[in-house]
């Protein structure tokens, strides 16, 4: 630790740059010029990674919930529409859960919340 700041850095950075022959400006309508597509590519990439890891838990969650209300209310006196519900809406979290995995967020999404809406219809015939 130098005790500069980021601002102290950046004529440093653009000094170096000049001495090392490049100007920074992009004469090509192709390039980016330099460093700021690997930070964006970065940090494109850790949302996409965050979402996958999201809609895996959030799945993995929803189908656990699901299992288990499916079974105490298999064991009940529930109607048989009731647990039949449940598990189907946990095998749509389940399916979103996986599709989440393959980095297909955006029908992970739906799926969770579909799922989340059949195990709803299905209590509400309890």
């Amino acid at each position: 630790m130098s005790g500069r700041t980021d601002s102290d850095t950046e004529p440093v950075i653009a000094a170096e740059a000049e001495a090392a022959g490049d100007s920074g400006a992009t004469g090509d309508m192709g390039d980016t010029g330099g460093a700021e597509v690997p930070e964006d590519d970065e940090e494109y990439a850790g949302d996409a990674r965050r979402a996958r890891w999201t809609a895996v838990g959030t799945g993995a969650l929803l189908t656990l919930a699901g299992l288990a209300a499916a079974l105490l209310r298999a064991a009940g006196s529930a109607p048989a529409l009731v647990p039949a519900a449940y598990a189907l809406g946990a095998a749509g979290c389940a399916l979103g859960a996986v599709l989440g995995s393959r980095g297909r967020t955006r029908r992970a999404l739906w799926l969770l919340v579909a799922g989340t809406m059949v195990m709803a219809l299905g209590d509400q015939f309890d």
